[in-house]
């Protein structure tokens, strides 16, 4: 038995040896590195999926949208099948580092090595490769640093925190599309100035970010080959709440992703422009969600933790965002349509940020396997990536005639998936506030 010293008490094996232990307010530098952090992780990763894949593929394959939808599916399925092994690894990691940083600092040099090979592509095959090597790079970077969270948040944080990176994630690849749009055609610094950005912020919170020597930490179960397979999975009987969070997410995202995945589509359609003639439109409902977002995001994450409650939040927000969803449905003009995409990305950030603080509240073994069910978590998000481009197009078809697809019904779908993903976590959830 040991003292602990901040209580002065017996602690036994089992404590001494907990990588979280009584968790104290994260200061406000550290927060400060960790949203500069995320910023970093959110222009090195989405910068090349929304912008600088596709004028590298202008050269390669130009006019195919469907070698961009190739790449980024396979990076996409990378991914969902190497988030979970690195969140494993680094849960049993000990060094004298943590279990976090070493992975943060591998997912950068695998990111930063993928650079040249993307500017430098010789064929959509070499690019795809490039692509799969930065998005595990990255994405293991982004999941380390999700995982630092987990580990270190006490409960009265989770939701402000949530919310500034949530904002800060939607911040970033904006600002690094306009970055890069000032620099033409260099294909070279189209990649490389996002992932050195994003390497200089990320590097700031390694070394500036505290995280406890974990050479003493014990694991409950050993490092096996049958180990990293279960970690794909978990028990719903045995962690319910986790469960239908989960659940209640995966609806939710779904909906979501049934139009984000067409909105390009839908403005051309509902203005009568043509593809290439929305790109201002996009822009205008770009800067506008930002504001909505940044309240969205900031308030509801602040209010949650002062009010020490998450569900109530969770439904206002499915509620805001199927009442954007709505208005979009049936609007024509270019005002009511914004309209509808500001409400809509206003509900988007309160369920972004509450749900990610109220996922921490009720996270499986957060003291020791935070990284395995953060990268479940994530699934969630990414598997409606997957599912939804092959099931819009279904909807998009019901009733539709004279070439016009039917967004009526896609809105509509997507709103009621909303509405059911809120109210499965809001009365799914029994142990979160």
């Amino acid at each position: 038995m040991e003292l602990d010293p901040r209580a002065g008490r017996a602690m036994s094996p089992v404590e001494v040896l907990s990588p979280v232990h009584g968790l104290v307010r994260v200061p406000r530098r550290t927060v400060l590195l960790l949203l500069l952090a995320t910023f970093g992780c959110g222009m090195a990763m989405i910068v090349p999926m929304a912008y600088s894949l596709a004028l590298r593929l202008e050269d390669l394959a130009p006019n195919r949208a469907d070698v961009l939808g190739y790449i980024l599916g396979i990076g996409s399925a990378a991914s969902l099948v190497f988030a979970p092994v690195s969140g494993v690894l680094s849960d049993h990691t000990r060094s004298r580092w943590g279990r976090r940083r070493p992975y943060t600092v591998i997912g950068v040099f695998v990111g930063l090595s993928s650079v040249p090979v993307m500017a430098y592509a010789p064929s959509i095959p070499v690019l795809g490769l490039a692509w799969v090597l930065s998005t595990i790079g990255w994405g293991t970077a982004a999941g380390s640093i999700g995982n630092w969270q987990a580990d270190q948040l006490p409960e009265h944080q989770r939701g402000r925190v949530s919310g500034l990176t949530g904002m800060t994630m939607q911040l970033a690849p904006v600002i690094g599309i306009l970055l890069v749009g000032l620099m033409g055609k260099q294909i070279l610094l189209v990649f490389l100035v996002p992932a050195a950005i994003g390497t200089v912020l990320i590097v700031l919170f390694v070394f500036g970010a505290p995280e406890t020597d974990s050479r003493r930490f014990t694991h409950t179960e050993s490092l096996s080959i049958g180990h990293v397979f279960r970690s794909y999975t978990f028990s719903p009987r045995e962690f319910p709440d986790f469960a239908w969070a989960w659940a209640g997410r995966f609806i939710f995202f779904l909906g979501l992703t049934l139009t984000t995945s067409f909105t390009v589509y839908f403005f051309a359609q509902r203005l009568g422009l043509p593809v290439s003639g929305v790109a201002s439109v996009i822009g205008l409902t770009s800067a506008l969600s930002i504001i909505s977002a940044t309240l969205g995001s900031v308030g509801a994450g602040w209010l949650s933790d002062r009010m020490h409650r998450r569900r109530p939040y969770i439904v206002v927000a499915v509620i805001v965002f199927a009442g954007g969803a709505v208005i979009s449905a049936f609007a024509h003009e270019l005002t009511w349509l914004l309209v509808g995409s500001v409400v809509n990305s206003l509900g988007i950030a309160v369920f972004s940020s509450v749900g990610q603080a109220l996922v921490l509240d009720v996270l499986p073994h957060r003291e020791t396997q935070a990284g395995r069910y953060m990268a479940i978590t994530a699934f969630s998000q990414k598997i409606p990536g997957v599912v939804a481009p092959i099931l819009a197009p279904v909807i998009l078809a019901l009733g539709s005639s004279a070439g016009e697809q039917n967004f009526t019904a896609l809105c509509l779908f997507s709103a009621m998936l909303a509405v059911a993903g809120g109210l499965t976590i809001s009365v799914g959830v029994r142990h979160s506030p």
